[in-house]
Parts: C-alpha cells; structure tokens; sequence
C-alpha cells in the first residue's frame, strides 16, 4: 500500500483527470448518466470547467472544503459505476474486491496556483477533442466551451494553429 496523501489549499481550484479501467470508451455513450451523477453529489462544490472524452474526463472544480474532494470523486465513481446501464468486464481481482471495472482506482489532481496557472488548465481541458479525436472545441458538446464562449472568455474559433503548439506541450494526463 502507497503512503500516496493528497495535499489541498482550501479556497483554490483543483484540476482532476478521471480516466476508465483500461480506457474503456464508455463515457461519451452514458453522458446522461454523468451529468446525473455529478448532480447527485451531497458535497458542495462547483464544477468551473470541464470537458469529457469517450475514456476520460477533466474538470476544473472548486469545493466549499477541499478536503471534501476526495469524497467528492469517490461519490461521483460510485454512482455510475452503480448505474451504468451494460458495466464492463469485471476481472477476478475486480470480482474479489467487489469492483465493477469502470474506473481506474486512482485519479490525477493538481491545484490550481494562480491565474496564468488556471488559464493553461482551461486551454488544455478545452483543447482535448483536438488532441484526441481532431475536433474542434466548438464542435465538441461534451464541453464547458461554449459556455465560455458565451461569456467572452473564449473566440468561437479559438484553437489556432499557435494555440494548438503551445498546448502540445503541456502534459496533464
């Protein structure tokens, strides 16, 4: 067992990366069902951004108390887990340790340190459907983009070419 503690400074954002067992491509076929779930929730926080993907998600998320975070992603995996509709392949080890085989164990935080930081998060979680399938984030639906596009925060057209290189070369997965 890791001695693996996560570290949280109450009042700021936390960036997380959710990712499927396997990378199973199961997310974008039951977004009703995570749109629910993160609804259901009994925590109070806010969800600031975020984009999901056939195999995984990122979000930008604010909780009244950081240390409810964990929790907060805990309650989230269950509850679809609980329902997805046709849950994947359960291992033998899954079966042992009573796992439906929908998540990764784990997942991937990091806080948000200041503004030029909170941008950057923003750009990467828009541009995924780029980086992954080649489509642009105003075509994407799974995304907060629009919602900023609403807000003039981003161009409708935004994710030019000079965009696309400077966040190639970050790695936030």
């Amino acid at each position: 067992m890791s001695n693996y503690k996560r570290y949280y400074n109450f009042g700021k954002i936390v960036f997380i990366t959710i990712v499927t067992y396997n990378r199973q491509p199961i997310l974008t076929d039951n977004i009703e069902l995570i749109r629910k779930a993160w609804k259901s929730v009994k925590y109070k926080f806010r969800i600031i951004a975020g984009v999901v993907l056939k195999d995984h998600m990122h979000i930008l998320i604010e909780a009244e108390d950081n240390s409810e975070i964990p929790k907060i992603i805990s309650f989230f995996k269950q509850y679809v887990s609980k329902n997805i509709q046709s849950p994947p392949i359960q291992t033998d080890i899954q079966q042992r340790r009573q796992e439906k085989g929908v998540w990764q164990r784990r997942y991937y935080d990091h806080i948000i340190r200041n503004e030029q930081d909170l941008n950057k998060h923003l750009d990467y979680i828009h541009y995924n459907p780029m980086k992954h399938y080649q489509i642009l984030p105003k075509d994407w639906k799974y995304s907060s983009f629009q919602k900023f596009v609403e807000q003039n925060l981003y161009d409708i057209d935004w994710c030019n070419f000079e965009d696309i290189n400077e966040i190639n070369n970050m790695d936030l997965e």
